[in-house]
């Protein structure tokens, strides 16, 4: 345990607010402690040791103690020291839950629930993270895991025993915006339990089951709906999502390091009796008004001022935009082509489903890639790093090749005289490259933002669930009204008018990075 002297803390402006922990928190000659926020626990709880060792050197006497993992990452408290077994468990749990939310999407999407019940579930997709996510910065992530969940689980009722359509509409939409606070605290439970040397392969597992969801939705649905009513369809995501609230209440204990280490500090006064031991996040001067107000200002100022973070959010939200608008070109495209009935359409999104899969699979190359990458800078610099940024790209850039290639192919082989198993492999290669993209996009605005990663990933969030939420709407009509193949060819262009900008910003990124008032230089 580690102890260093506390000043009062400056009052922060809301420019601030998000950056640190311990701000302020000075040593005896006056230097400051932990100002990076990007500092690591261990790095906060080095710092508090010289803080220690210079007070003893001036003979003064500390008034706070500020309490660590005792022996880093193999503490017992400490969420990473937990078994490997358990450590999957509840990822395996966390990335069900999430399955669960986004197949929901689209599992009931019969002629019973029109389009517009999809366009408002993903609208409250949108919404929910970003007015309550903050919140598990003050009470943790398991609080917002069991109130969201419960909430989610109580919002499917009303879906399944709906006697009208305003019913249904409201219903999926608090449904989407409960789902949606679910999903914006689960990816920090994956970074809690695993270093940044074990992080890469859970998350890109993590990473792949939003995307899975809309793909096996469709195939349950289509098996409930051809067989039985389509009452169903809800009645077994009740099933599924029950199960999955029990699974966290039992098994998914809290993670979130800053509130374990505030109550190991209360422990540990309860049982000294000695109050000066504090937690990191007891020294904040955060407050849960500004921190929301930060959480939903922050993300647009981020698509306002930086063209970095706006064309790649731009670009992901077309290619999801894509892959909700294939909720309804599927079934027009397959019904029509090759008289596919309601549960072979759902077999139909297997392809994109397959290539998702394949795509997450060359996560090892991609490692070697950026550990390469990272090798020749140090090379030509004689001294060793972290690597760029843009060293994350380069999965983007192959992927910005393989989505286009696979919409032309989806959209000049869609005729009846043409076996279908040829355009469902235009779909699998737009999964691959779909997947490819939004783990380089991902990862580089983490990287490149890492002060506000964030606000990043919710301004992405936010412009995705708006694109996914209005494709929809004009899926049906643009294909009846120009035709599968142009309607496809239509939203193959896009991904190639956006294809150049991950290569753009691998190769000139560090420079538009240093004009950037928000990005790391």
């Amino acid at each position: 345990m580690l102890e260093i002297e506390r000043s009062t803390p400056e009052p922060k402006d809301l420019e601030q607010e998000e950056k640190t922990y311990v701000k302020n928190t000075s040593t005896p000659d006056n230097s400051t402690l932990a100002e990076d926020p990007s500092l690591s626990l261990r790095d906060i709880e080095n710092n508090a040791q010289d803080a220690s060792d210079s007070a003893s050197s001036t003979g003064s006497v500390p008034e706070t103690y500020i309490v660590g993992w005792d022996d880093g990452d193999n503490d017992p408290l400490c969420p990473r020291s937990f078994g490997t077994a358990r450590k999957w468990a509840m990822v395996f749990i966390v990335c069900l839950t999430t399955l669960c939310v986004h197949m929901e999407a689209e599992f009931g999407n019969s002629r019973i629930v029109s389009v517009l019940g999809l366009t408002l579930f993903v609208f409250g997709m949108a919404c929910g993270p970003m007015l309550f996510s903050p919140l598990s910065e003050f009470y943790g992530r398991r609080p917002i895991y069991l109130v969201s969940w419960t909430m989610y689980v109580i919002w499917l009722v009303p879906q399944a025993v709906a006697r009208n359509i305003e019913t249904m509409l409201v219903a999926r939409f608090l449904n989407g915006f409960s789902g949606g606070t679910f999903l914006a605290v689960s990816g920090g439970t994956v970074g809690d339990l695993f270093s940044k040397r074990e992080l890469s392969f859970p998350m890109a597992v993590f990473s792949v089951s939003p995307f899975l969801g809309p793909c096996i939705g469709p195939l349950i649905g289509g098996f409930i709906n051809y067989n039985v009513h389509w009452r169903w369809t809800y009645y077994v995501l009740l099933i599924w999502a029950g199960s999955m609230l029990l699974a966290i209440t039992l098994l998914v204990p809290e993670t979130y390091h800053p509130i374990l280490l505030r109550n190991k500090a209360r422990q540990v006064r309860n049982t000294t009796g000695d109050d000066r031991w504090r937690a990191p996040m007891e020294l904040s001067t955060k407050s849960i008004h500004r921190t929301v107000a930060l959480s939903l200002l922050r993300p647009f100022q981020l698509l306002i001022f930086e063209p970095m973070c706006l064309s790649l959010c731009m670009y992901s939200a077309i290619l999801l935009g894509i892959l909700y608008l294939f909720f309804g070109a599927f079934p027009l495209i397959f019904s029509t082509n090759h008289g596919f009935n309601l549960w072979q359409i759902g077999l139909s999104f297997l392809g994109i489903g397959c290539g998702l899969i394949l795509g997450v699979s060359t996560d090892p190359v991609w490692h070697r890639v950026r550990t390469r990458l990272i090798s020749k800078m140090d090379g030509e610099s004689s001294k060793s790093g972290h690597g760029e940024p843009e060293f994350r790209l380069p999965p983007a850039i192959l992927g910005a090749f393989i989505a286009p290639i696979g919409l032309f192919l989806f959209a000049w082989t869609s005729y009846p005289s043409i076996h279908w198993i040829v355009p469902i492999i235009g779909s699998l290669l737009f999964g691959t490259g779909n997947i490819l993209i939004f783990i380089g996009i991902f990862t580089f605005l983490v990287d490149a933002y890492p002060e506000y990663a964030a606000s990043a990933l919710a301004a992405n969030a936010f412009v995705r669930c708006l694109f996914a939420g209005i494709f929809p709407l004009f899926g049906n009509q643009m294909y009846e009204g120009l035709g599968f193949q142009w309607a496809s060819s239509l939203v193959a262009f896009l991904t190639v008018a956006m294809m150049p900008f991950p290569y753009l910003f691998f190769k000139y990124g560090k420079s538009i990075r240093g004009k950037s008032r928000y990005a790391k230089v």
